[in-house]
């Protein structure tokens, strides 16, 4: 646990990144909401200082007067346990509250976790404020991504910033890792903070393996699809064929191809691919079809957090051959927050590693994010093994 005057300064520090990340929008983008995954960016600011507010604040701090009473309604996301909430789809039709009243809440909340924090310090609070951080470190990723997707659904593709780098290049030469048959210890087993899915430390028997030190990048993707590889039933799972035909897929997400020639929506707008800029937005079904292609595959989640000391990770959410189930042992909180991840496991894969829009202090190598296998506006990339 991160000491309280350390945290308070960790919590001010997070606060103060999450509307950084807001700064180059102008106001009409703040609300807009193409597809049902992707919030509005005024949801994401008004989510996580709900949060806050929510967990912290009503429970333990005696006299603590709501902002707005509305605002629970607004900003819940998915926590029955709490009550109702505005449908996901519906966030988008939030004209009200407004941007101005959004970080009038946040600076409210914060002022008010500053105070309880000055007379009220135990475990417990510590331990809340805490998750509370990375849930916000973790709405920072999906504000990222989010502003992205709404961008470059945007006729004109318009510029998000110049500074944020969403391409960058691993420069090191490809080589495969031979990891040996064993029993290998899984799971976090730290001091540090780590979510409730990443416990139930226990251990895995491994086959021999070979795993690639480097991410596929855009150019051999690029073979793929001049291969007809999004034309060959024969590579994908039968949902992902269906995917494929169902939503006429040819190619990964904000690629465009212009006089013969491919080009990506990126945070500077509209460029020309860089053929050795590893390969990102892709879902699993075009990862899994891309490593039928090349006659390897994918490496399961345990394969990957046995051998992520041998090769660099954290520019892009390495998808995974492994369904997102609990591990042995697994608890989940009491309460609220514990629907924070354990209805989620079914159905979904699991990402390992992060990615150019996870923030700082926010990964490490025991991380299991998950998605469905059909979703790409994640920053995810693809590893092989053999």
């Amino acid at each position: 646990m991160i000491l309280t005057d350390s945290l308070l300064g960790f919590f001010l520090e997070t606060r103060k990144h999450s509307e950084s990340i807001c700064e180059p929008l102008e106001i009409e983008d703040y609300v807009v909401q193409p597809v049902v995954d992707v919030s509005p960016p005024k949801w994401h600011l008004g989510h996580t200082t709900w949060f806050f507010e929510e967990f912290i604040l009503k429970p333990h701090f005696d006299g603590y007067v709501q902002f707005d009473e509305d605002f629970s309604f607004v900003f819940n996301s998915y926590y029955e346990t709490v009550g109702k909430r505005v449908v996901r789809s519906d966030r988008g039709n939030l004209s009200r509250p407004s941007v101005k009243q959004v970080y009038a809440y946040r600076k409210y909340v914060t002022k008010n976790i500053q105070k309880l924090f000055e007379t009220a310090q135990n475990n417990e609070l510590n331990s809340l404020l805490e998750i509370g951080i990375h849930h916000e470190k973790q709405h920072q990723e999906l504000l990222l991504t989010d502003i992205k997707y709404i961008l470059g659904n945007n006729p004109l593709l318009p510029v998000y910033s110049e500074q944020f780098q969403d391409h960058p290049i691993e420069t090191h030469e490809q080589e495969w890792i031979s990891m040996e048959e064993g029993i290998y210890d899984i799971g976090h087993n730290s001091e540090g903070f780590c979510y409730d899915n990443e416990l139930g430390k226990h251990k895995v028997f491994l086959h021999t393996y070979e795993i690639s030190n480097k991410l596929v990048t855009n150019g051999e993707f690029i073979e793929f699809i001049n291969d007809k590889g999004y034309e060959r039933f024969d590579l994908w799972h039968a949902e992902g064929w269906d995917w494929v035909n169902q939503n006429q897929i040819t190619s990964p997400l904000y690629w465009h191809k212009i006089d013969g020639e491919w080009h990506h929506y990126t945070s500077k707008g509209l460029e020309i691919i860089n053929s050795d800029t590893p390969l990102t937005h892709i879902c699993y079904f075009e990862a899994f079809a891309y490593a039928q292609w090349k006659g390897h595959r994918l490496p399961t989640e345990f394969e990957w957090e046995v051998a992520q000391a041998y090769f660099p990770w954290g520019k892009r959410w390495e998808l995974t051959e492994s369904s997102y189930l609990p591990y042995p042992n697994y608890q989940k909180a009491d309460g609220a927050l514990g629907e924070y991840n354990g209805k989620f496991m079914v159905s979904q894969k699991v990402l390992r590693g992060g990615s150019v829009a996870t923030p700082e202090k926010h990964t490490r190598h025991t991380y299991r994010n998950f998605f469905h296998p059909y979703l790409r506006w994640q920053f995810t990339g693809l590893r092989l093994a053999k």
